[in-house]
């Protein structure tokens, strides 16, 4: 249903996320990964980003169980609350490419390219 209807918060970041707005890393939004489904996904960072609002009330310990079946795949997480989103996109962008930038790949010097 999420996929097809994305909430207000998912729709805000998608915005930041999607066209390699993130230091050139491409993003997936609803993305399957095993019997799941995630979020936001850079399968080169192997980075998973959900956004906890409603539809995550009452399924802590699912939510729990799939975090840790993805983690034992490789999957890393980070995880914002819906109003986190909307009211400090500015921060969750900040804890994303700080994130980015400690465990993606060095971007190339342009200068240095085909030498």
């Amino acid at each position: 249903m999420l996929r097809n209807n994305p909430t207000f918060s998912e729709r805000f970041l998608w915005k930041h996320l999607k066209r390699k707005q993130i230091r050139g890393y491409d993003f997936d939004r609803q993305k399957p990964i095993d019997n799941y489904i995630v979020d936001f996904f850079c399968n080169e960072l192997m980075l998973a980003i959900e956004i906890d609002g409603d539809s995550h009330n009452e399924k802590e310990n699912y939510d729990l169980r799939r975090q840790d079946r993805l983690e034992g795949l490789g999957v890393s997480f980070l995880r914002f609350d819906g109003l986190q989103v909307v009211n400090n996109i500015d921060v969750v962008l900040q804890v994303i490419y700080r994130w980015v930038e400690k465990h993606g790949k060095p971007t190339p010097n342009p200068s240095r390219e085909g030498n």
